[in-house]
């Protein structure tokens, strides 16, 4: 068991969360949650050791391995992915070497009375017994099974690191972690860069074969299929709850309404004794009833109600202008980078009105066919736009197009028309910039900061074709559950590049999946999509065997 006590963390004179305390068990599968700025990110670096905390300590047995993911880093450039997959395992590689050269001294020498060669012998017992107590396994089998787990192909063992996006590094940080079969696995956003196969693949890892897991993620059904508690960091204090994230949403609903109850007693019983007070306090006979009732509302406590659920907020985009009944109708394409061909043989017509996900490994070509729509990039084939189709496009890198010199105010008030505009501020909260914040410059906002900003512009433009390509990365569950919403109302032509489950169940009605360099459309919403997927998979399976 390895448990957290007391914690506090404090900057500047503020606290993040004050004398926070939980156990964490074996088979324990716990969902961090909590808004953005709650302190997620910092509690599981100190669980991790790579931060300290203001007060309070985590322990864990001697013995515990805790491994952690973060959402941000680099692995070594000087080794393939097959080399760096494999430093799980450094540790007994050098225990082995170790016992060599240790072997090796005792062999050479001849001082067998002395002091120091019955300290080798002691030593070299030591490492033995614990080397040979490590249960035996084929390290190189291990290390493939995982990497093809997380979507990786033969090919790529031998590459270096270096060829590979941050997307794929994390992958292999990620293999690295499942490999040393940790006490305790932390995981802060690990599906941003995975395609669903691996996502589903991780999952069954994580249920299946892993001890213990603590997961910040924004990901609804992956939290959902993989843990069996939830703990939220709200207000400076945390809520344990016993049950998944779907459970916990209606629990913490019921326990806001309570808390709401109460407030609202509290203060019709403040209000009643400030009256009594205000009515009888220069009254003789009453002073000793005024006073006690003064002191005791100085040492009431406020009932406080935790932070208001802004996910009801509705945003609408504004009314499609009509255009052709074929927004899109692509004949033959093809595209090649040099002899690398991405996908080939291509063909889809998109009709108005239709809602389509683009789906697949990454490097399949998704991004590419719409960059292909977009005018971005060549290609081979015929590609036609229908009349008056009128294009928002929010690109993976959509957050570096925008005007660095504007503030966030100014940014969405350039492009709100009519009514919208008496609500910016109230939009600009739900999306998580609130107060001060909107008189901050472009320039100065992180990459997440900068990708909501351009969500919300694109939410605010007159459009009848709108293509997202993977436009969740960055979104907390509140804000995911806001665009969804007004995607749902969209009344023009839907293409999501996804990996979201939970966000494109109920968006889309048919699945264009990319992989072995062509595209295979599916009828039907995402889950139908996934059982087939299974089927096929089971079918191939049986005819491979």
């Amino acid at each position: 068991m390895i448990s957290v006590d007391g914690l506090t963390v404090e900057f500047g004179g503020t606290s993040l969360f004050k004398d926070i305390s939980f156990a964490i068990n074996e088979k324990d599968r716990i969902a961090l949650m909590g808004k953005n700025g709650a302190g997620k990110s910092t509690l599981l670096k100190i669980i991790a050791g790579v931060r300290t905390a203001s007060a309070g300590k985590v322990s864990a047995p001697k013995d515990a391995v805790i491994a952690y993911l973060p959402q941000h880093l680099m692995t070594n450039d000087n080794r393939t992915v097959f080399e760096e997959a494999a430093q799980a395992f450094a540790h007994i590689y050098a225990m082995q070497h170790e016992i060599d050269d240790l072997n090796n001294q005792l062999s050479v020498r001849t001082d067998y009375e002395s002091e120091s060669y019955y300290s080798l012998i002691e030593k070299v017992s030591t490492l033995s017994e614990k080397f040979y107590a490590i249960e035996e396994i084929n390290f190189d089998a291990e290390v493939e099974k995982i990497l093809f787990g997380l979507g990786f192909v033969r090919e790529d063992f031998t590459r270096p690191t270096s060829e590979f996006s941050g997307g794929w590094r994390m992958r292999i940080e990620l293999a690295k972690i499942l490999l040393q079969k940790p006490d305790l696995i932390l995981l802060d956003e690990p599906t941003n860069h995975m395609d669903i196969e691996s996502i589903q693949w991780l999952e069954e890892f994580l249920v299946n074969s892993a001890k213990a897991v603590i997961v910040i993620s924004h990901d609804r059904a992956f939290v959902d299929n993989i843990t069996n508690r939830t703990i939220e960091i709200t207000m400076g204090r945390i809520y344990d709850y016993k049950v998944n994230y779907t459970m916990y949403l209606q629990l913490r609903k019921e326990r806001r309404e309570q808390q709401q109850k109460q407030a609202e007693e509290q203060q019709k019983m403040i209000s009643d004794n400030q009256d009594f007070i205000d009515r009888f306090k220069g009254t003789y006979s009453k002073t000793n009833q005024v006073q006690s009732r003064v002191k005791m509302l100085e040492k009431l406590e406020l009932i406080e109600i935790d932070e208001e659920d802004t996910s009801a907020l509705r945003l609408k985009f504004p009314p499609s202008p009509r255009s052709g009944n074929y927004p899109v109708i692509i004949e033959d394409m093809a595209k090649s980078y040099g002899n690398h061909l991405v996908f080939g043989n291509a063909s889809l017509t998109l009709e108005r009105g239709e809602r389509i996900a683009l789906v697949g490994k990454n490097g399949e070509g998704k991004s590419t066919l719409v960059k292909s729509i977009m005018g971005e990039i060549d290609f081979d084939g015929t590609l036609t736009l229908g009349h008056n189709v009128k294009i928002g496009y929010f690109a993976q890198n959509q957050a570096s197009l925008l005007d660095e010199e504007l503030t966030i105010f100014q940014t969405i008030d350039d492009v709100a028309r009519g009514d919208i505009r008496t609500k910016i501020k109230d939009i600009l909260g739900a999306f998580m910039f609130g107060g001060d914040n909107i008189t901050k410059k472009v320039k100065v906002l992180s990459g997440g900061e900068r990708t909501r900003l351009s969500m919300i512009k694109l939410l605010l433009e007159p459009v009848n074709l709108l293509i997202l390509d993977e436009p969740t990365n960055h979104l907390d569950l509140k804000t995911k559950d806001i665009l969804k919403s007004a995607l749902k109302d969209f009344d023009g032509t839907l293409i999501l590049v996804s990996h979201d489950r939970d966000f494109l169940d109920g968006l889309v009605n048919k699945v264009y999946e990319f992989g072995n360099k062509r595209i295979k459309e599916h009828l039907g919403d995402i889950y139908s999509f996934l059982e087939k997927k299974k089927l096929d998979t089971l079918k191939e399976l049986e005819r491979k065997n």
